[in-house]
């Protein structure tokens, strides 16, 4: 098959044929029909995940069709077109068996841990515990963004921070994460402010269905802002990843509103503004993707046409395009998502 090789962290990536994978017990093995291209990607490459080893191929975001099944594999069938969460649970230990797969103990994630979907072919593990099977009417460049993207979204804007229709959300930094949180957001019917230093991601955001749409560099203060123009949020998440955006997140909250962290910091230690979160009895919530058993949920949403992840696909490209889209992606030039279908 041919994959978007890379030999070295910040190397060259190169489109070259390798082995065809072949499914372990419990794996399944998928032709990836659609794969998106994510941050966590680019962070990868770039070697600040201390789970991938070199010579590697990325690509964690992907729906594919089953093609090989392992020894064990009792729930899916060749042909079963099937989306999987970027943490793999085992399904056994402690918070697989409380249905929180996504913290697992024994975690495999495809395009880190092992290689992933920039290829024609990929892997599944525990695929009885992770391969989804895609409603027809869920389209492939739609269904792959549900393994990343809207999935982690959903965990932190429905799940964790538990958001109620009529409240306010307030989404800082959209990229892929942040338009689908304001997507999520208007399908539960609250009040959207997207927080942004980009005209065209803000653009995005307001075609999504974000009420509110802030500059952050040309407001001054972004949490009294906030403050002014809604009363605070009830639900703020840092769809970024940086010292300042979480700090506006925690600021621009009302009083027993909840923060939730989604984005990757650069650095393991940050500072945070934890004395608010002490004064207002402010939740402090991590987000690490959604447990494949609530995929389904996501999935109805998107067969219901209450939330559609194409409209945040602005670009789609093939496999041979992925070593110069890659590397990219750190200049932050092409708002909204880019998507490879011809692989």
């Amino acid at each position: 098959m041919k994959a978007a090789v890379y030999e070295a962290f910040r190397g060259p990536i190169r489109v070259v044929d390798v082995a065809d994978p072949t499914p372990q017990a419990g794996d399944v093995v998928v032709e990836v029909l659609a794969v998106g291209l994510c941050r966590s990607d680019y962070h990868g490459w770039h070697g600040t995940d201390p789970d991938i080893e070199c010579p590697h191929v990325g690509g964690h975001e992907f729906v594919g069709r089953v093609v090989a099944v392992g020894a064990d594999v009792v729930s899916l069938r060749l042909g079963d077109r099937v989306v999987a969460p970027f943490v793999c649970g085992c399904g056994q230990c402690e918070p697989c068996r409380l249905g929180q797969h996504q913290v697992c103990r024994n975690q495999q994630q495809p395009g880190f841990t092992r290689w992933g979907a920039f290829a024609q072919y990929t892997t599944v593990p525990f695929a009885d515990v992770n391969a989804v099977v895609v409603p027809d009417s869920v389209l492939d460049a739609s269904a792959a963004l549900v393994g990343c993207r809207v999935s982690t979204a959903y965990r932190g804007v429905v799940e964790r921070g538990r958001l109620a229709a009529g409240e306010v959300l307030a989404v800082h930094g959209c990229g892929g994460v942040g338009l689908a949180a304001v997507a999520l957001g208007r399908a539960l019917g609250a009040r959207v402010v997207a927080v942004d230093i980009n005209d065209e991601a803000l653009a995005l955001a307001g075609r999504l269905g974000a009420d509110d749409l802030v500059r952050a560099d040309q407001v001054g203060d972004v949490p009294a802002h906030l403050h002014q123009l809604t009363g605070g949020a009830h639900v703020s998440v840092d769809c970024l990843g940086h010292p300042a955006t979480a700090a506006n997140s925690v600021l621009g909250l009302r009083a027993l509103g909840r923060h939730v962290q989604i984005g990757l910091f650069p650095s393991a230690m940050a500072e945070f503004a934890i004395s608010r979160v002490i004064r207002d009895e402010l939740e402090v919530l991590g987000v690490h993707g959604l447990s494949a058993s609530r995929f389904p949920q996501v999935l109805a949403l998107m067969a219901e046409g209450r939330l559609d992840p194409a409209a945040m696909v602005t670009r789609t490209i093939g496999l041979d395009a992925v070593p110069e889209a890659l590397p990219a992606m750190g200049a932050f030039a092409s708002p909204g998502v880019t998507v490879v279908t011809s692989l």
